[in-house]
């Protein structure tokens, strides 16, 4: 008895499918585990007691008028910084992160994930902390590996392409390779 063309030609494009699914699957495996493992981990961040992400200390005031400029506050945690992180590296500022409602200013660097909480109104060090949701955000968006290889972003963009586009192609093929044989039975028991 011959096969139907139809069908086995459906067959054919189901076996390419679980083909491409599978070398896909065994190339991609390391990225998956990456962007899975640190995906959870963002997912619990705020919920995880200050393990990976800090909490955010309160200062004495919420009245910015009474706060300290930003340019002393900045001298304060470059100084916080050398004194109690490292004196030998050079502390390159990423970022400011004033937070009004908690009378307090955060100072991230790039180096090492370090942040240091400053009260807005005295300068006083809240807190300083190591900033492992940073660590985690750009291990899942692959800007780790430009940090790590000092490059200008390419590897980010290569790495979260790669990554996006395999998990809509194993979509697809994964989507498929369940619909395929349920429709060839229904066909088949027509």
């Amino acid at each position: 008895m011959s096969q139907n063309p139809s069908r086995a030609k459906q067959a054919k494009l189901i076996r390419n499918f679980r083909k491409i699914h599978r070398i896909t699957g065994l190339v991609l495996f390391v990225f998956f585990l990456f962007v899975a493992i640190s995906g959870i981990l963002l997912t619990w961040k705020k919920n995880s007691g200050g393990l990976i992400l800090p909490k955010s200390q309160k200062g004495t005031s919420t009245e910015l008028s009474e706060w300290l400029p930003l340019e002393r506050l900045q001298s304060i945690a470059l100084q916080v910084y050398r004194d109690s992180i490292s004196a030998e590296t050079l502390p390159e500022l990423d970022k400011i992160d004033v937070r009004q409602r908690k009378g307090m200013v955060k100072f991230v660097f790039n180096e090492g994930y370090w942040g240091i909480q400053l009260d807005g109104a005295t300068g006083a060090v809240l807190q300083i902390e190591r900033r492992w949701s940073d660590l985690i955000e750009n291990i899942h968006d692959g800007s780790v590996l430009d940090h790590w290889f000092r490059t200008a972003g390419g590897l980010k963009l290569f790495y979260s392409s790669v990554t996006g586009l395999a998990l809509l192609l194993f979509s697809v093929t994964g989507f498929w390779l369940w619909y395929g044989p349920k429709r060839m039975r229904k066909k088949l028991a027509r």
